[in-house]
């Protein structure tokens, strides 16, 4: 039960890391002129003007997102415990995985952040929820 309630509440506040980032990222970086970002279909159709800088925030948010949930799932599940962790990561990859299918981001950027913002975030999450004092 207690490792149910590690992935579910790791889930939670990593979705809420990842969503202030980005809302934080498109108040800080704005995005293309004529671009709505909270339409899909507007967004899929202007990815094209999106320059890095764009990207910045969004890899920000996967990571720093996946890292709170997978320390959090680390910290309230049983000492040594890593799967609640890895599980976060791979349920964020998921999420990048689906995203980089819907939204024609550069091949350079999907590379990215599947390789470095989903598991080895996860992992270092857990590694520091277990370094640091329980």
């Amino acid at each position: 039960m207690k490792t149910i309630l590690a992935v579910l509440v790791g889930i939670f506040l990593g979705s809420l890391v990842n969503m202030g980032i980005v809302t934080l990222g498109g108040e800080l970086v704005q995005p293309p002129k004529g671009v709505d970002v909270t339409d899909m279909e507007s967004l899929a159709s202007s990815m094209h003007l999106f320059e890095p800088r764009h990207y910045l925030f969004p890899f920000l948010a996967h990571a720093l997102g996946t890292l709170v949930g997978a320390f959090v799932a680390g910290k309230i599940a049983a000492t040594g415990l890593y799967r609640p962790s890895l599980f976060i990561g791979g349920f964020f990859l998921l999420g990048g995985i689906a995203s980089s299918v819907i939204l024609p981001a550069p091949a350079w950027f999907i590379t990215l952040d599947l390789v470095l913002a989903y598991i080895p975030m996860s992992w270092l999450g857990f590694w520091l929820s277990n370094k640091l004092t329980k």
